[in-house]
């Protein structure tokens, strides 16, 4: 007999839950030491801001949505901080309400928050990027799901329906565990929901929800199959299938027990078993990314249902005799699991106090970056410094123009976080900084009549090849990037001046270049 619905959530759990946000959000701020500026990746979408439209070549258009409101925020560190953390703590209560679902009471809501809280979501929410939004969509698609099993209510599909058409225009990601769901409900005594009119509605409504970004990717000739092209050639093939495996561990190391037991609960306990859904559609997602070498994080959004199910189980488990005595050390095994590892997973200490003590990095291979040599931080660690100092330089070489030519002086960087940096710090009256990688092709200014260029190279980047130098009268060393440990650190800037109209025929020609080769 499957346990009753527990009751609507009284007055104390608000309280608690509130508590729990709180402490969540203030957490993520507290992790990242002010020594540190924004990541590379979050200037570039920060900077989409700028640049409304219904897609990117790197994203889906909702990123861009928050990065506006951050903008009319004050553009500030605190709010770029903010809405990846609101996110996580949103997590938090989708897991509070989805243990209430299955029937869970306090001690089953706490374990199961406690486990999402002291998690890999901590770094996960600790950026402004898709992957926090991504995984409340997931944790939202399982708990509508489970709320409409338990009530046979179409408002619920119909909900389901907005939260998968809003989470693709996040991150197509999720279409992941769509498909790994369709078989996982056909294969369940939950098949006739395929008969409801309200799913085809709710499909209905996912669809009116993307099509704009459906538009912008066939009017743009599809770049999103270029850029999986290029993803799989460049990165996904190079995963190890085993490791993808072995990875999942680590993100809820301090909760595996909670996991484990969501899929005894499915065979065994008969208020779970009517969920078993659930578990086989971790399994089909799990097989999907396997046989196309998927990134590890790509699964994270999978976990907070089993965290809940699992603690629901636990829940049963530790309710009766001796064994109620045990609970509170199940709810402090994860955080005591969690604290030795905070200081090397996450950048609580500064650059110079990390190299002084690079030990446990080391231990943990996390000084090795993408170039397969080992370093002095962490590879993630050294891309959130020196953009201040970056910008700094642009805009003592912006200074060196004479006032009238400004309005025709170019701001060019080697990359997108270069460039995103630059004109998330810039005094208001430097133009955009553009570049010829990521999204930027698409913003590059074509109609500019060029007469000077402020040039940022990466180190040992020449500013020109030897065929532009007759095109430009001269070329001016600005500075070069000091600050210790970061990754762009020798990012020199330079200054070119007179610049010929071939040269700025040839830059334009460069950039629909680039444009073309995201289209299929």
């Amino acid at each position: 007999m499957r346990k009753p619905f527990a009751s609507s959530p009284a007055l104390a759990e608000w309280l608690v839950l509130g508590a729990l946000v709180l402490f969540k959000i203030a957490l993520q701020y507290l992790l990242v030491d002010d020594s540190y500026d924004l990541h590379r990746d979050e200037y570039l979408h920060l900077d989409q801001a700028n640049h409304l439209a219904a897609g990117y070549l790197s994203v889906p258009p909702f990123t861009s949505w928050v990065a506006f409101l951050i903008k009319a925020l004050g553009n500030t560190k605190f709010w770029v901080q903010f809405f990846p953390a609101l996110f996580g703590a949103l997590t938090l209560v989708t897991g509070w309400w989805t243990v209430h679902e299955l029937g869970g009471g306090w001690y089953a809501k706490l374990l199961a928050v406690f486990g999402l809280l002291f998690s890999s979501l901590l770094r996960v929410n600790m950026l402004f990027q898709p992957n926090s939004v991504d995984v409340l969509a997931w944790t939202l698609v399982f708990y509508l799901l489970i709320k409409y099993v338990h009530h046979q209510q179409s408002r619920d599909l119909l909900w389901l329906g907005a939260v998968v058409g809003f989470g693709l225009l996040n991150k197509y990601n999720l279409a992941f565990l769509l498909l790994g769901l369709l078989p996982a409900l056909a294969l369940t005594k939950h098949r006739p929901m395929f008969t409801k009119p309200a799913l085809y509605a709710a499909v209905g409504l996912a669809f009116l929800i993307v099509l704009p970004n459906v538009w912008w990717q066939w009017s743009n000739g599809w770049p999103v199959i270029h850029h999986m092209q290029e993803l799989d050639a460049t990165q996904l093939v190079n995963v190890d299938r085993f490791a993808f495996w072995q990875d999942q561990l680590l993100f809820f190391f301090g909760s595996l027990f909670l996991i484990g037991a969501a899929f005894v609960g499915f065979v065994l306990y008969a208020p779970l078993k009517h969920y078993r859904f659930i578990g086989l559609a971790y399994l089909f997602t799990m097989l999907l990314f396997t046989y196309l070498r998927a990134k590890n994080y790509y699964a994270i959004g999978l976990y907070p249902v089993l965290l809940c199910a699992g603690a629901v189980y636990w829940e049963h488990l530790f309710s009766q005799s001796w064994k109620r005595f045990t609970r509170p050390l199940w709810m402090a095994v994860n955080l005591l699991l969690f604290l030795p590892v905070i200081k090397v997973v996450f950048p609580v200490l500064s650059p110079q106090e990390i190299h002084a003590n690079a030990a446990p990095f080391k231990d943990l291979n996390l000084l090795k970056w993408e170039d397969g040599k080992d370093h002095d931080l962490p590879q993630d660690f050294a891309d959130m410094l020196g953009w201040r100092e970056l910008t700094s330089d642009v805009e003592k070489a912006f200074a060196l123009v004479p006032v009238k030519e400004r309005a025709n002086t170019l701001l060019i960087c080697d990359n997108y976080g270069q460039a995103g940096a630059v004109n998330f710090y810039k005094a208001k009256h430097l133009p955009a900084a553009v570049s010829f990688n990521a999204d930027y092709i698409f913003w590059y200014p074509t109609e500019l009549r060029v007469q000077n260029i402020v040039l940022v190279k990466e180190l040992g980047e020449a500013p020109l090849r030897e065929e532009e130098k007759p095109m430009v009268q001269s070329v001016t060393v600005i500075d070069s990037i000091t600050t210790p440990f970061a990754r762009e650190r020798g990012a020199t800037v330079y200054l070119l001046k007179g610049i010929s109209p071939i040269l700025t025929q040839q830059l334009v020609a460069h950039a629909q270049v680039r444009k073309k080769e995201w289209r299929q």
